[in-house]
């Protein structure tokens, strides 16, 4: 018998301790053994460990005392009495002998046991991180790769929050996409959210602070709100916000490990949109190619496939577009009792709109042609209707002349183009002037007609601006003095000839700068009497 009259076998021993450590036993087993030592030792009725947990004390021994409950706040609720012990209790019924060694060895046993039980559960739970983290990165990289596959930006919006949703057990969502400085909504789930914010915005600032905005407005109902930043090469991009985490508890506040996955997320996020983006500008782009590709074809068909035979003349034209459509336009047009019409336009800009301008164009002037004569007349209605058909900022240059192949006249129009050169044979240069605005600008402005005679050997040449205005390297234009001195020079050329010298000084004199404009020249020469 021990002193306090307890059988030997009761008795615990430092010996019998060390042998259930080394059996790696050092645990709530453990524990367990001692506390019904203990309760032997003093003849207790029973007794139980209860360890700190978030607030709670839960049990996690009991020596054969199933009264006990597995969970209360304090110790009081347990109406047992109880010894505290480090983050621990040790609650008991009955009356605790005088003091002793061995009780003491007991309680000190049990301390350690504590300290090592709480270690172990330390290890576990990190463990269980560990394995927990693993799982957490498959389960973002398999969601990664399920948005990364969408190109559907509209589809993308959606995929990207019900997938944010699932990974935090979110009950609302919302994604914002930065556009002209401010976050603009893209896409909601679970209900309403705010449909724009300002970048700078305070209310962003708490979010990313983990901190509840006063005018909480971007999801209206939610109680919890997360947000993060989508953002690449350290631009931001936009916003992911989700709201209320779901439990069985109902819903509650998100955890730092939910900001981090969100973020992980969002990473991720941020690389599909960025992808979708360049896959919709891809589409459009092949789309405007298409586009630009038939508008060039449909331009093409109105410009003059063949050139009209006129006897005791020759004729040629040719245009080139700085861009796969241009804004340039010349034609051949035959006129009643065998005059022939030759016209140079240019509309202001270039691309697409330029090109539909040239469309229309062309289109007002084969209508008016069958009703007036060209002069003064039909370019006041011609820029009538370009006037109301045309945006305010857009006009158009334009040359127009009736060639009497008979009588050897040229009667013209010059709606504000570049003055045509007709260089005698002579050596000598008329210019035809400008005779009224360009088309467009004014509805009612108001034109006149001029006239001119060409003798045998003389050349009319039309341009458009593209190749007087053609710059150099050093931004010095081409000019209309060396357009002229390249006419008199080579003057004696066939058309096709003279077109083609035009067309070579003008790209050397650019020295490879790239063509800033379109380029157009129509040229008549009325050939020497042979007779």
């Amino acid at each position: 018998m021990n002193p306090r009259g307890t059988p030997a076998s009761q008795q615990l021993n430092s010996e019998e301790l060390f042998d259930l450590a080394a059996d790696g036993s050092a645990d709530d087993s453990l524990l367990g053994l001692l506390v019904d030592r203990f309760k032997k030792y003093h003849h207790l009725l029973q007794a139980a460990i209860y360890l700190e947990d978030d607030g709670f004390l839960k049990r996690v021994t009991e020596a054969e005392s199933p009264r006990l409950p597995g969970l209360v706040k304090s110790p009081e609720e347990l109406e047992l009495a109880h010894i505290r012990l480090p983050h621990a209790v040790l609650a008991y019924e009955g009356e605790l002998a005088p003091d002793g060694g061995a009780e003491d060895f007991i309680l000190i046993a049990i301390a350690i046991a504590l300290r090592v039980s709480r270690l172990g559960r330390r290890v576990k739970e990190q463990r269980f991180e560990v394995n927990y983290r693993g799982v957490e990165l498959e389960a973002l990289y398999d969601v990664g790769l399920a948005i990364t596959s969408t190109l559907n930006l509209d589809q993308l919006g959606e995929e990207i929050l019900l997938r944010a949703a699932a990974l935090l057990d979110a009950r609302l969502g919302a994604l914002y996409l930065l556009q002209n400085g401010e976050y603009q909504l893209e896409q909601t789930l679970g209900g309403e959210a705010c449909e724009k914010i300002p970048r700078d915005d305070p209310r962003i600032e708490h979010l990313l602070r983990d901190r509840l905005p006063e005018d909480q407005q971007l999801l209206p109902g939610a109680s919890y709100l997360l947000a993060v930043p989508i953002e690449t090469e350290g631009e931001s991009r936009g916003l992911l916000v989700v709201g209320d985490k779901e439990s069985r508890q109902g819903v509650g506040p998100f955890q730092t490990a939910d900001r981090r996955n969100l973020a992980l997320f969002a990473n991720q996020a941020a690389i599909a949109l960025e992808n979708a983006q360049l896959h919709r500008q891809a589409l459009e782009k092949e789309r405007l190619e298409k586009e630009l590709e038939l508008a060039a074809d449909i331009q093409g068909r109105l410009l003059p496939t063949v050139v009209p035979m006129v006897d005791g003349y020759e004729l040629i034209g040719w245009s080139r577009s700085a861009r796969l459509v241009g804004g340039d336009y010349y034609n051949f047009l035959p006129m009643p009792a065998g005059n022939l019409g030759v016209v140079v336009a240019d509309v202001s800009g270039k691309g697409m709109p330029a090109a539909l301008m040239v469309s229309t164009l062309h289109s007002a002037l084969g209508l008016l042609l069958d009703r007036v004569d060209i002069g003064a007349d039909l370019i006041s209605r011609l820029n009538r209707h370009i006037a109301i058909s045309s945006a305010p900022n857009k006009f158009i240059t334009l040359l127009i002349v009736e060639l009497d192949s008979e009588q050897a006249t040229l009667k013209y129009v010059n709606a504000g183009h570049n003055p045509a050169l007709l260089v005698r044979q002579s050596g000598g240069v008329q210019k035809l002037e400008t005779t009224g605005m360009p088309l467009g600008i004014f509805e009612n402005s108001l034109y006149e007609a001029d006239s001119t005679h060409m003798d045998p050997g003389d050349l009319l040449f039309m341009y458009s601006d593209g190749i007087t205005e053609a710059e150099s390297p050093e931004d010095e234009e081409f000019g209309m003095g060396r357009l002229i001195d390249l006419l008199r020079r080579h003057q004696e050329q066939t058309l096709t000839e003279l077109v083609q010298t035009v067309d070579e000084r003008v790209t050397a004199f650019a020295a490879g700068r790239s063509q800033g404009d379109d380029q157009t020249v129509l040229t008549v020469r009325r050939l020497l009497d042979t007779s």
